[in-house]
């Protein structure tokens, strides 16, 4: 289940970086409000997931699934730069991610 809980904020952290473009600087009521809305319940997930999992790595795959998340929505939704060192270094933190991933389930 931490993994899970994990997963879900990060998934949430994307969310709420797509938020925080669309407060225009929270200038903009409603999306400002769902945008920490969001933040809270990413964290909240985060501190699910911190009661069994070690923080280096839980934070480390939060922030790398979050990454991903808005670096590839950027890219697609967005239509930000596709340039070859830019979806190298996204693959670089999918390795690392799932890297954490194995040498954290190894130690259980």
């Amino acid at each position: 289940m931490p993994w899970l809980h994990l997963i879900i904020a990060g998934l949430l952290e994307v969310a709420w970086a797509i938020g925080l473009k669309q407060t225009d600087g929270w200038t903009r009521l409603w999306p400002s409000v769902i945008t920490v809305s969001l933040m809270i319940a990413s964290f909240f997930f985060l501190s699910l997931a911190l009661r069994t999992l070690p923080l280096g790595n839980a934070y480390a795959i939060w922030t790398g699934i979050g990454a991903i998340g808005t670096a590839l929505i950027g890219i697609f939704i967005f239509d930000e730069p596709r340039t070859a060192a830019r979806l190298v270094c996204i693959l670089l933190i999918v390795a690392g991610v799932v890297g954490l991933k194995l040498a954290s389930s190894s130690q259980s």
